[in-house]
């Protein structure tokens, strides 16, 4: 790692009679808007969409005062100073390709709550990776709040992060979630510290290589003050950390499934423990918590949780805390849910499994798995999900608009296991995937959804597709 002077972008807090474009209307959209406004900024919104929600949402802001130019995402307006603009938006997009050539620079709306915030603002503990983000930043939150700190989960995830910095309530310290978009528009974020839990291919189309999506995840490293966390088992985590220009005294601390060596967090005979921050940690360890109180306990949740412990031991969080909040974290809906138990078979959803990364975590958590799988594959193969899970397949059960990819990819790993193709896309489908999965199943064997693809060739979204499978699960009970 290396060390340099950190800059924090407060000298660019002053908006007043500033000419900002926003790009994009909703959810930071509109708020950006408003406060900008709110700021003095002459500000201008543009947006690709004129739909009802579009024009909706223009007439708010015409109201206040702010001009709107819905259809016309792609023109930079005359004077703009500054681009704020939704972290969605491609970066090869035309009206970025002008600022650059007119040398306006662009900011997403993480890099516009960075910059906001006042002299006593709470420090961010940051978390982004490919799968687990939410997760972990949900249990970094509840440790901290085990910890009687003022903290809240934000960024992609609950509160906004511009509510969180502009709102009344004072905070203690930040549990944040970045995406690798976010990321991209946020130059001048510098966390007190941040992890890396994970790297597998996912947005290449948005990003334009591998290469390129690593390099965003790594920018959450840049400028830590106390730890960059990193996952032992990822050895391109690990070489984020080695790139990035951190503060002086700034520590690598991995964390692994393994006996932790110095400086590590890892498990011991099913007990969570830490030889990154205590006294002597070439001969000492902490114990934190049992693997039993990471909920659910399976393999790659409990590598989220050290990660998570990881962070909130950097702030200085004492180890019963730890236990605490992870003894009291609920997992959200459509990860690793278990729904019902019928005849021996358990059925568990697990919706969020959005891609191939995701999916092979989740099905290293059963020993015998009916898998329910297929969706939109978003450019993924499947080859290497197939290999390292064959072993784990009493069948499969394949649905969606590209589960010929998985089927495939079946035959040539796995020929032995049982393949139910389902030439279907209607959201019935899924009832008919679970009944031909519990034919397949015996006792003792899990049924997973683990779709390993997204969701919209066949529902609004993941959590739709989860309660389609957990209402065919209850249906088949009844």
């Amino acid at each position: 790692m290396g060390s340099g002077k950190v800059t924090t972008g407060s000298e660019l807090q002053d908006f007043q009679g500033k000419h900002v474009t926003v790009a994009g209307l909703g959810v930071s959209g509109v708020p950006a808007a408003k406060v900008l406004h709110a700021r003095g900024a002459l500000v201008t919104v543009v947006n690709d969409g004129d739909d009802a929600r579009a024009r909706e949402q223009a007439a708010q802001l015409e109201a206040l005062g702010i001009t709107v130019r819905l259809g016309d995402g792609a023109t930079l307006p005359e004077g703009t100073e500054l681009i704020v603009t939704a972290p969605g938006w491609k970066p090869d997009k035309p009206l970025f390709l002008a600022a650059r050539a007119a040398g306006v620079p662009v900011w997403g709306d993480v890099e516009l709550a960075w910059r906001l915030r006042g002299p006593d603002a709470a420090p961010w503990l940051a978390v982004t990776g490919t799968n687990g983000k939410t997760t972990t930043v949900q249990m970094l939150a509840s440790i901290l709040k085990a910890a009687g700190l003022r903290t809240a989960a934000v960024g992609n995830i609950g509160v906004s992060l511009l509510d969180a910095v502009l709102g009344e309530e004072r905070y203690d310290v930040l549990a944040v979630e970045l995406s690798s978009y976010q990321l991209h528009w946020a130059p001048s974020l510098r966390a007190h510290s941040a992890a890396v839990l994970n790297l597998a291919p996912d947005h290449l189309d948005w990003h334009g290589s591998m290469e390129a999506y690593a390099a965003d995840k790594g920018r959450v490293y840049e400028g830590n003050k106390v730890a960059c966390v990193y996952n032992a088992a990822d050895k391109r985590t690990e070489d984020l950390v080695r790139e990035a220009d951190v503060e002086e005294g700034c520590r690598a601390v991995g964390f692994t499934l393994g006996t932790p060596g110095p400086s590590q967090l890892g498990v011991v005979d099913g007990i969570l423990v830490d030889r990154a921050f205590v006294a002597n940690r070439q001969k000492n360890a902490q114990e934190l918590a049992e693997v039993s109180d990471v909920n659910p306990p399976a393999p790659h949740n409990v590598a989220n949780a050290l990660a998570a412990a990881a962070l909130a031991r950097a702030f200085g969080v004492p180890a019963r805390a730890v236990r605490d909040g992870l003894r009291a974290f609920r997992p959200d809906a459509h990860r690793i849910a278990h729904v019902a138990d019928i005849d021996g078979v358990a059925y568990v959803d697990d919706s969020k499994a959005t891609n191939t990364h995701a999916a092979e975590a989740s099905l290293a958590s059963y020993e015998s798995i009916v898998w329910i799988a297929g969706g939109l594959a978003k450019g993924a193969t499947f080859d290497e999900l197939v290999a390292k899970s064959a072993k784990r397949l009493r069948g499969a059960v394949l649905i969606g608009a590209d589960r010929e990819l998985i089927r495939d990819a079946l035959a040539r790993h796995a020929p032995e296991v049982p393949v139910v193709d389902l030439d279907r896309t209607d959201t019935g489908a899924m009832f008919q995937a679970v009944t031909e999965a519990r034919r397949l199943a015996v006792a003792g064997d899990t049924v997973l959804l683990a779709p390993a693809c997204a969701s919209m060739d066949m529902f609004t979204n993941y959590n739709q597709r989860g309660d389609a499978f957990a209402a065919a699960v209850r249906e088949l009970r009844a």
